[in-house]
Parts: C-alpha cells; sequence; structure tokens
C-alpha cells in the first residue's frame, strides 16, 4: 500500500506516538520519559496526556501512565470486521490443508482464539474452542504475533526462528500429538493478530503448508487495509 503523501498533522502523530509508546510498555511510562521519547517538551506531552485521557485511551496509575480502556473498546468494534474479513480465508485454508484452521488475536499477554473453520473433507482432525486462551509465547498462534512485532532484546529463540521464516512452528506446544503453523497479520509494525492451522501429528503433513498459510495471512492484511486489488485477488 503506498504511503499517504500531503501534510499531516504533528500534534496527531505525536498522540499516536503516545500510544504506540505505552503499548510496548506494560508497565507504563512517566510524562517525562514520554518526553525524551518523542524528543519533545514536557508541558507538550502532558497536553497529549490530558486530551488522550478525555477520550479513554490513557489511564494513570500514580505518576505513570498506561494505555486506557478506550483502546479495548475501538478493538472490539474491529472484531466484527475481522470476522467477516477472515472467514472465507480460514474456510479456504482449512481445505486446502486439510486442517483446523484459525484466526488468534493478542489480548495482553495472552492468545485469544477468535475464530475456527474446520475441513469438511477429513475424518479426523482437531477441534478447537473459539474463545479458548492460552500465552502468548506458547503455540503457534501467540508465536507468530510476537514474531510480527519489532525484534526486542527479550524474544525467545522461538520468536526470533519465527521472524525469520516468516511463520511460527510448534509440535505438542498446546496439546500433545499436535503441530501448529501461524504467520502474522501484519496491517502495521505491531501485529495483533495471526492466521494458522493445527493437524495432528508430530510433522507437517505436506511442505507446502507454511506457504499456504503465510499467503493467507498476507491476504488478510492486504483486505484488512483496504490494499486488496482485482489483481491480488486472481494471484490468491
Amino acid at each position: 500500500m503506498n504511503s499517504p503523501s500531503g501534510e499531516t498533522s504533528q500534534t496527531l502523530d505525536r498522540g499516536l506516538t503516545v500510544l504506540s509508546l505505552l503499548a510496548n510498555r506494560s508497565d507504563g511510562l512517566t510524562a517525562a520519559e514520554l518526553a525524551e521519547e518523542l524528543s519533545t517538551a514536557r508541558a507538550v506531552v502532558y497536553r497529549l496526556l490530558r486530551t488522550l485521557e478525555v477520550h479513554r485511551l490513557v489511564g494513570r496509575i500514580d505518576t505513570r501512565y498506561v494505555l486506557g480502556i478506550g483502546i479495548a473498546e475501538l478493538a472490539s468494534k474491529l472484531r466484527p470486521r475481522l470476522q467477516a474479513t477472515v472467514l472465507p480465508i480460514l474456510r479456504r485454508l482449512s481445505e486446502d490443508t486439510g486442517s483446523t484452521a484459525l484466526l488468534s488475536i493478542a489480548d495482553g499477554d495472552q492468545a485469544l482464539i477468535l475464530l475456527t473453520e474446520e475441513p469438511t473433507r477429513s475424518l479426523f482432525h482437531l477441534a478447537l474452542r473459539q474463545g479458548a486462551r492460552h500465552p502468548l509465547d506458547v503455540g503457534a498462534d501467540g508465536l507468530a504475533i510476537l514474531a510480527g512485532r519489532p525484534a526486542d532484546e527479550g524474544d525467545s529463540a522461538e520468536v526470533k526462528l519465527a521472524r525469520s521464516r516468516g511463520y511460527a512452528l510448534t509440535t505438542g506446544a498446546l496439546q500433545s500429538g499436535a503441530v501448529g503453523i501461524a504467520a502474522p497479520i501484519k496491517t502495521s509494525d505491531w501485529a495483533t493478530a495471526s492466521i494458522g492451522v493445527v493437524q495432528l501429528g508430530v510433522d507437517v503433513s505436506d511442505p507446502h503448508i507454511p506457504e499456504l498459510v503465510t499467503s493467507a495471512a498476507a491476504e488478510a492484511a492486504q483486505r484488512l487495509t483496504g490494499d486488496f486489488t482485482t489483481e491480488t485477488a486472481a494471484q490468491s
């Protein structure tokens, strides 16, 4: 997708940067720390924070600022669109791989399974419960989300490997005798969702499955950002 051109609002840009910085710090940041990150005066940061507080996008714990409940409310309104957009992709991926396909999203430090699709032509496959949760750093779906974010010194070897591959692969992480393959849905530099498949076994049944998963994730990202053309559809 082409970058937007023309004039932009410096104030809005700074406000969005504040939200991005807070998203990376679960323990929050002080106004002084934010001023240093933004390379701007503390008075400017206080004005930004007060405005964001009014809209409940930022909250405060003592002297530290954290993301507010308004962020979760906005995210909840995105879920129906996410479901409608990704469901056809999940159905196709499930049939193409003969596996249960899933859409997972990050919910704090957990991965939440938002949607699942089971193959119609497979006699034996895993059933996953929509709404199930597990730690982000356990399971291919959560690892893929972490791999779709900027590199961090605290990243595990599994996250680093998934980032270099473009997909995460785990065996028996959430269920014994199950293989998971997942790729991040990258609509920005900070992934919050992934698409993947889970199948019975100790290894991937088909070497083309990782490619199918990464292609499905890329298509989902294109559709969600509006960067999906007739040419793209013909290639998918």
